[in-house]
């Protein structure tokens, strides 16, 4: 069967003025009137920093990413908190969205987050992914269409979902609930990527997620602890894979929250390189000012000031993910 394109009328949204928040208070936003100033000292680090981010923007500016030749379907997890989960899926979603990919965000996670950030409605009542794994409604009746991007799509997350582990126990095949509902909508609809936010634990809806993927991409902040809880989390991984969803593989791990002037940052993405050297990312996400701030406006970092150091990061990662394609 020929699958379709997903056309869905775009809510609402108030409009931003996305130069208005960008490019102010950061080394990474200076105007090029100032890198051209005879008074410019270029050897100072300062100077490079700035010629490192303006060779990098060329390089992505000249970018064409390949899309997959079947849909690429992640479950973008990590037990431990606090790591940047949302914020890799607003983000990665946002960067494949915004070099052609046509896209899909389940937010899985009760609090909403991944909704909030990429200005999709998500009050209590809304349809939302609740209604598709408790309720049996179709993907299509509760998606969404992101105003970041063309081709950018999310299933919203609602309070409701938060009761939705209770409710999942006495279900017929609680687990495959959305790997169902997301199989029958692939099917009919053209899709490159789906990206699903978790929530920090792993119960149903967590298991509910691996089912539904094939791809695993795990984040892992360069900080003290960054390894604590990943070892439980792999052998999770693989119980799933086992007995659930053998198509399921770690395929991606991704380090956030890098501060390059420490040397705990340089020690923690060492050790996690030779844990994983095939599965870990050239590309670091640095602590950023712009990524904190973007989601207060409603927006991911990509649009909301592309030229940051934190946008670039992520546009360079999600060039990364499409170049190595679907795994082996």
């Amino acid at each position: 069967m020929e699958r379709r394109e997903f056309h869905v009328k775009q809510p609402h949204q108030d409009e931003h003025d996305q130069d208005e928040h960008g490019g102010v208070g950061e080394i990474d936003s200076v105007t090029d009137a100032e890198t051209t100033d005879d008074s410019f000292d270029v050897g100072t680090p300062l100077a490079e920093e700035i010629q490192d981010l303006a060779r990098r923007r060329q390089v992505i500016a000249s970018t064409t990413l390949p899309l997959p030749s079947q849909t690429r379907i992640f479950t973008i997890s990590n037990q431990k908190g606090g790591v940047g989960k949302t914020t890799t899926v607003v983000n990665l979603s946002a960067a494949l969205a915004k070099s052609g990919a046509r896209v899909l965000v389940i937010d899985l996670d009760p609090q909403g987050n991944a909704s909030t950030a990429l200005s999709v409605e998500h009050r209590e009542g809304t349809p939302s992914v609740y209604d598709v794994v408790v309720n049996d409604r179709e993907l299509e009746e509760v998606i969404q269409k992101s105003p970041e991007f063309d081709g950018l799509f999310v299933v919203p997350a609602t309070i409701d979902l938060a009761g939705a582990e209770i409710e999942l126990v006495s279900m017929v095949a609680r687990e495959q609930r959305l790997s169902r509902a997301l199989n029958r909508f692939l099917d009919e609809y053209d899709i490159d990527y789906v990206l699903i936010d978790c929530p920090p634990s792993l119960g149903l809806l967590t298991i509910n997620a691996f089912v539904a993927a094939s791809e695993v991409l795990i984040p892992i902040q360069c900080e003290y602890y960054a390894l604590e809880g990943l070892s439980q989390l792999l052998k999770n991984i693989q119980l799933i894979e086992r007995h659930l969803n053998p198509k399921l593989q770690v395929s991606t791990i991704l380090l956030t929250m890098y501060d390059s002037r420490t040397n705990l940052a340089h020690q923690v993405a060492a050790d996690v390189r030779e844990h994983f050297p095939n599965e870990v990312l050239d590309t670091i996400i640095p602590r950023s000012v712009r990524i904190s701030e973007a989601p207060s406006y409603g927006q991911s970092v990509i649009s909301y000031d592309t030229n940051s150091s934190g946008s670039l990061s992520y546009m360079e990662a999600a060039a990364e993910i499409a170049r190595r394609g679907v795994p082996r």
